[in-house]
């Protein structure tokens, strides 16, 4: 395909960028600090010995060894937050990454329910749709695991390759779901590739499908709704199937929000049984401190539409300009929720522009870091997170960026 682009116009005008001696960052989907600072009020909401009381009488500023999975307000706020039912949450402490690390090795080393063997003794491997979450990657991979790419489309990963793959390979035991507004592409599991999921064979008698719903509540536009993965695995016969996580990361603070785990009944005896043995329980101020504040799901949707407020503009820059710039060299995903943008230049392109960006003082997410080892098969997709700069400078740092695209892809044609 020929896109007819005057190299020496492009280069002129990137040097004038270059010139300018950019810091601009748009690596990792930060928020900002006016996102940070809705949630300031919180930081107030317990101040005497009284308000550090659950409804039960606990005081959560010592140990309460019987709550380790969860204060009990906790667990009714996140059930109805994300509609899952109460008796299948964990409550734990600021980071769903940690738990889900924790799930993986914690079944290394004892299995699942349903296990042969605990994980750690078999050949293993998880499927990892892609573009995918560089830190779900990073999980599995340090941990010795395999991962197998399979390719996304508008209703999610490819389904008839994900049935075909768990089928016929017992060592697949697991795969990763970002599965509303997916990292980065912004994708939302259609209700037939949900039903799917929850229904297909597999080989391994403990496959775990980790349901990472980051974005369950961080919708920008008007709502999508998301199937119910937990009915759906009733409905198909497996109960057992599928282990879920979700933060307040970014609904309130990153780093000092409250994660949670969730699983059927029988998942949570297991789990439990372990965990009860590694912590005394995460922090219950927090969680306390997080219920007080918000009170119920219709607080975190006044809050959510307060950041979406925040982020539209930030998107809408975004996409009207590679709509301008991009037009016809690129292609790119219009996410209706979540925090990334998925941007696909022309095969072999991305490494230069990540390069040339980076020359230019503008920093993105690396090439290749949204598939397994950071291998990108095509070196053509770039996650673009827009949240963390004000709109000025993320106005300038998509101008660079088009201008990294449009000189990369002149490259590559006149080699």
């Amino acid at each position: 395909m020929s896109i007819n682009l005057d190299i020496a116009a492009l280069r002129e005008e990137y040097a004038a960028y270059r010139a300018k001696n950019l810091k601009l960052n748009m690596a990792r989907g930060i928020p900002c600090t006016d996102q940070v600072d809705l949630s300031q009020p919180m930081l107030s909401t317990m101040l005497t010995a009284e308000d550090c009381h659950t409804e039960g009488g606990v005081d959560c500023r010592t140990y309460a060894a019987a709550l380790f999975d969860g204060i009990p307000e906790a667990k009714d706020f996140f059930a109805q937050t994300y509609g899952i039912p109460r008796d299948y949450i964990i409550v734990g402490g600021n980071s769903s990454l940690n738990m889900m690390y924790d799930s993986v090795a914690r079944a290394m080393l004892y299995g699942v329910v349903d296990s042969p063997a605990p994980w750690g003794r078999r050949e293993l491997k998880f499927l990892c749709p892609v573009p995918g979450y560089d830190r779900h990657f990073k999980i599995t991979q340090s941990l010795g695991i395999g991962m197998i790419p399979v390719d996304m489309d508008e209703r999610g990963p490819d389904m008839d390759t994900v049935e075909r793959l768990v089928k016929e390979d017992a060592s697949i035991v697991g795969m990763w779901c970002v599965p509303k507004y997916s990292n980065p592409s912004g994708v939302v599991y259609s209700p037939e590739t949900v039903r799917r999921l929850a229904s297909m064979e597999t080989a391994a008698p403990d496959f775990r499908i980790f349901w990472d719903n980051a974005y369950g509540v961080h919708d920008l536009y008007e709502p999508v709704e998301l199937t119910d993965i937990f009915k759906a695995c009733e409905n198909a016969g497996n109960p057992n199937r599928v282990f879920y996580f979700a933060s307040t990361s970014k609904i309130s603070f990153p780093g000092a929000g409250v994660a949670i785990m969730a699983a059927s009944p029988e998942n949570l005896k297991q789990i439990k049984s372990v965990l009860s043995v590694q912590t005394i329980g995460a922090d219950k101020l927090n969680q306390l401190r997080h219920v007080r504040y918000f009170r119920d799901a219709d607080g975190v949707w006044a809050q959510m539409q307060r950041h979406a407020a925040i982020l539209r503009p930030k998107f809408d820059i975004v996409l009207d300009t590679f709509a301008r710039e991009l037009t016809g060299i690129a292609e790119w995903g219009s996410p209706r929720g979540g925090y990334f943008i998925s941007l696909n230049v022309p095969n072999g392109c991305a490494k230069r522009v990540y390069t040339l960006m980076k020359e230019a003082g503008v920093t993105i997410t690396e090439a290749g870091a949204t598939y397994p080892y950071g291998h990108d098969p095509r070196d053509s997709n770039l996650r673009i997170a827009p949240t963390y700069p004000t709109c000025a400078e993320l106005q300038q740092a998509i101008n660079v960026l088009c201008v990294c695209v449009k000189l990369a892809a002149a490259e590559k044609e006149c080699q």
